[in-house]
């Protein structure tokens, strides 16, 4: 493996699709992904792995069954596998950079049309 650096908004800057994960980089058993959100995604658990969500440009509402957070820029949040999540973007677009472990599947325990099982790589 190469030692490089990302530039976070020229990797954002590469794709414009919401819901779509790009990785990033890999460290050990997990996966740096960058992803777009518009709108609200559909509720969710991980049965095995937890997720760190930090938000880059844009702010994120975590809903969760015990009350939403809100995630401004610069911030994140870490959601235990098991706990039922709702991921949304408010006031338009959220860029955000996922920290998960390489074998989580975006939509968890359902599977919907916003389901990605094979990730594109931005390097």
């Amino acid at each position: 493996m190469m030692v490089g650096k990302v530039n976070l908004a020229e990797a954002f800057g590469r794709f414009h699709d919401h819901w779509n994960p790009r990785v990033a980089g890999d460290i050990n058993n997990f996966q740096v992904k960058l992803v777009k959100f518009a709108g609200q995604f559909d509720w969710h658990h991980h049965d095995a792995e937890d997720e760190l969500f930090l938000v880059v440009a844009g702010r994120m509402k975590m809903g969760l069954r015990t009350g939403d957070v809100i995630v401004e820029p610069g911030e994140f949040i870490i959601v235990p596998h098991g706990t039922e999540h709702c991921p949304e973007a408010l006031d338009g677009e959220c860029s955000v950079l996922l920290l998960e472990p390489n074998s989580t599947l975006n939509t968890g325990n359902v599977e919907t049309e916003k389901t990605r099982k094979t990730l594109e790589r931005l390097d």
